[in-house]
């Protein structure tokens, strides 16, 4: 999808660009019809409604669910809240009871050190509720250590377990099928945070043993500002909302439903769920394809997290020579990379991702995440390795031209 004169977009953890025949399903519900699907006494609302529940059905489908089941959230920042508040509150509501009842004898809340800061922040949030957050470290390439969980929750009842299914920056895939089993073993309910996951690895809530599932259209080729929360039927996981309204959701998020956002995710959805094998297989080439040309540009450069389990686009990238992945990208202007997630961009620290798979500070420093998307070209991919290996020189004589410089030479 790139034009000539226009930058070169690696950044799709970030926010993957719509594709045209999302944007193509959504022009009508702006323009033709822009009745409020909650409008059901006319026809153009009975028609939005409809548009919407054809929409529900195919982001169901993406994951194995119920039409039913699917809560249409503003995105998985919201959902994430919605599912770990919501999950905790309605136990802590009840006063008692098991975790299928989602009583207050389960106060434990576990998740992960390198879960997104909406997880983590949410968790945190609880203690002050009185409930008792459990953040487990990873293994140094970024996967959970299975034992570990299984031992932690045995050591008191646990409510909710929460680990995101492919992490947002260093992409490693966590075997969230395990981590379902182990929670269940347990009595826990399990939730995963799926954004950067769906339409790039298979996924079906009834093989992982989801009981909360969250989803961001924008992360799968539709638009932003709208997600959702897969949340089970049967046996019923209960949630309370995070606000009061009209009761649109099944009571759980109240608010209009935005008909041509929805409509658009749902579009995504119904692709990645016919092309999702093979564009995974293309873009796995195009990435493999940019690391050996940068291990031929950057000598010593290195990639963060498990090789193997991870996501077809992701590369986690340490530069050698103690130079920064500031003056990289500032060196390489024309190619869109981060330093990693998006959400956390106004962070003057290292990413707490990489901190807790153990990277020292100055390597944390020197990381760039790139994904590569569907709309990723060959071309790209060289061009970009090429521009990333002279911006990578270009920073290294820079520090060398500093250092090099007598003390005083500037004043």
């Amino acid at each position: 999808m790139s034009r000539p004169n226009r930058p070169i977009y690696l950044d799709n953890h970030a926010t993957t660009p719509v594709d045209p025949r999302v944007l193509a399903a959504m022009r009508p519900w702006w323009e033709e019809n822009f009745a409020n699907p909650g409008s059901v006494e006319h026809a153009m609302g009975r028609a939005a409604e409809e548009a919407v529940e054809e929409a529900r059905g195919h982001i169901a489908a993406l994951i194995g669910a119920e039409p039913s089941e699917i809560i249409l959230t503003s995105g998985a920042t919201e959902a994430n809240n919605l599912a770990v508040k919501g999950a905790a509150r309605f136990a802590r509501a009840q006063g008692a009871g098991s975790a299928a009842g989602q009583g207050t004898d389960r106060r434990r809340v576990v998740t992960l050190a390198t879960e997104h800061k909406c997880v983590l922040e949410s968790v945190r949030d609880l203690a002050a509720e009185g409930f008792d957050p459990v953040l487990l470290p990873v293994r140094p390439d970024g996967l959970l250590d299975l034992d570990l969980l299984n031992a932690r929750l045995a050591e008191a009842p646990t409510l909710l377990v929460s680990v995101m299914a492919a992490n947002n920056e260093i992409g490693v895939v966590q075997d969230v099928a395990a981590i379902g089993e182990i929670a269940k073993r347990h009595g826990a309910l399990f939730h995963t945070d799926a954004a950067q996951a769906a339409g790039r690895i298979p996924l079906d809530v009834a093989a992982i043993r989801a009981d909360l599932l969250s989803l961001s259209a924008h992360k799968v080729y539709g638009p932003k500002g709208v997600g959702a929360l897969y949340v089970r039927r049967r046996p019923r996981v209960r949630l309370s909302p995070l606000f009061s309204g009209g009761g649109q959701e099944r009571g759980l998020r109240s608010g209009t439903l935005p008909a041509p956002l929805v409509v658009g995710f749902g579009e995504a959805c119904r692709i990645a769920a016919i092309e999702g094998v093979l564009d995974a297989g293309r873009i796995a080439g195009q990435r493999d394809r940019l690391w050996v040309a940068l291990e031929r540009e950057v000598p010593g450069i290195v990639i963060h997290g498990n090789r193997e389990a991870r996501v077809s686009g992701n590369l986690s990238l340490g530069f050698p020579g103690g130079v920064t992945a500031q003056a990289i990208m500032a060196a390489a202007p024309a190619i869109c990379v981060s330093t990693g997630s998006a959400c956390s961009s106004a962070e003057i620290e290292a990413s707490h991702v990489l901190k807790a798979i153990g990277l020292p500070e100055a390597l944390a420093r020197a990381t760039l995440r790139i994904g590569i998307g569907r709309f990723t070209s060959p071309a790209d991919v060289d061009l970009a390795a090429a521009a990333l290996g002279a911006a990578w020189r270009q920073a290294m004589a820079g520090q060398e031209s500093a250092a090099a410089e007598p003390a005083g030479a500037a004043e």
